[in-house]
């Protein structure tokens, strides 16, 4: 199984922009799946995370920016960011627990930035 993430960029504060991240592979037993960033000097933190069933949960610090979603296959999650900030700027890492095991995607930049 492999992660692929794609749809970081650049964007002016306020912004819109949504990530993706599509598992690959034969998959039998589907866990959690979610995004992690990492801002320059900073450690890896969470964004939000979706469980199989659909449970969502988010960093506190978002504010109700970002909205996390799953496909009907559970194997794609996507992140739709939204009124971006200088201070989301960050390399931006999917992952996924998938039978029984961590994944993690190449990470995508995005660069909020006027």
């Amino acid at each position: 199984v492999q992660l692929q993430a794609s749809g970081g960029g650049l964007v002016q504060p306020g912004g819109s922009l949504r990530l993706s991240c599509r598992a690959s592979g034969i998959v039998l037993n589907f866990g959690d799946m979610g995004w992690y960033r990492q801002a320059p000097g900073q450690q890896r933190e969470l964004v939000a995370v979706i469980t199989v069933g659909g449970a969502t949960q988010y960093a506190d610090s978002l504010q109700g920016r970002f909205t996390i979603a799953r496909d009907a296959t559970k194997k794609e999650v996507s992140l739709q960011m939204a009124r971006l900030r200088p201070e989301d700027t960050a390399v931006y890492y999917c992952y996924a627990d998938l039978d029984y095991q961590e994944y993690w995607g190449q990470g995508t930049l995005v660069t909020v930035s006027s």
